[in-house]
């Protein structure tokens, strides 16, 4: 199948992320979210991010008229003419199962319904509709603009026909995918989310500040960002998430999410997007 149309679900962080970074990659994108006020923010989201990139040499004229071409919608019914939509809504498997539910009815039974899911599985979610061998996980990467890796997650029904498919947007889009099997965390979060727990720990037990904590990691391990400021960028509440899933899933307690991190999330210091998290911001 050649891909035209695609429709993005959800209008956060990731969403309006992955419906600008196929916009300029010449697909025709529709996004859209229940809450108006959230698709607002997105759609400013990509008029300051494709400005940005425009004055950087990084997107021509062109590719930021695509994204400000983006189509706006409340309504999930324009999934109907899509052949491929990318759900990118909360990281809560309910929510999740609900919405693919509701795609497998209004989406024509040929279109391919990916989940932009970081830890939920894949089978799970293929399981809420009549077409498991068409759905898959494309996990992208914060900030998708810059980021390049693409986790491929293949279901227990998951076609080739369906992986080729994701494979393809993904190149593209001017991604690197990477076919993954279906696991807690799949390997990207499997790897990272427990680092980052770990972090936490140190902080907790006052092993040193989080500015000396990240600085170790920069330093010494040639990471670009530190784990906290990292966790930060993220979200501790979808840290937290993670944790919980590879805990819950995997049953092992080297997985159990540091006092810390429940603290912060109880008292919704989440980082970036409330403005206080192991950092403070403006």
């Amino acid at each position: 199948m050649t891909v035209e149309r695609i429709v993005v679900i959800g209008a956060g962080t990731m969403g309006h992320g992955i419906a600008q970074a196929a916009a300029v990659s010449g697909y025709q994108v529709t996004l859209t979210d229940v809450d108006p006020a959230a698709l607002e923010r997105g759609k400013q989201a990509i008029e300051k991010s494709t400005d940005k990139l425009a004055k950087k040499g990084i997107i021509d004229q062109n590719q930021q008229e695509a994204a400000a071409g983006i189509v706006i919608a409340e309504d999930m019914a324009a999934a109907g003419d899509a052949h491929l939509v990318i759900e990118a809504a909360t990281e809560n498997p309910e929510i999740k199962l609900a919405l693919f539910k509701e795609l497998d009815r209004v989406a024509s039974k040929d279109t391919v319904l990916a989940t932009n899911t970081s830890s939920i599985s894949i089978t799970r979610i293929a399981g809420a509709t009549s077409r498991p061998d068409r759905v898959i996980g494309m996990h992208f990467f914060n900030p998708v603009a810059l980021m390049t890796l693409l986790e491929v997650i293949r279901g227990l029904e998951t076609s080739d026909t369906a992986r080729d498919l994701a494979f393809e947007v993904g190149r593209q889009m001017g991604k690197e995918p990477v076919e993954v099997k279906d696991s807690p965390g799949f390997i990207a979060n499997r790897i990272l989310i427990p680092m980052i727990n770990e972090a936490i720990f140190a902080l907790q037990e006052g092993l040193g500040s989080a500015e000396d904590i990240d600085t170790i990691m920069k330093l010494g391990m040639s990471h670009p960002l530190g784990p906290l400021a990292l966790a930060d960028l993220i979200g501790l509440d979808v840290v937290l998430h993670i944790v919980e899933v590879l805990h819950r899933d995997f049953g092992d307690d080297k997985y159990r999410p540091a006092r810390l991190l429940r603290q912060m999330v109880d008292a919704d210091h989440l980082g970036r997007k409330t403005g206080k998290g192991f950092y403070q911001y403006n």
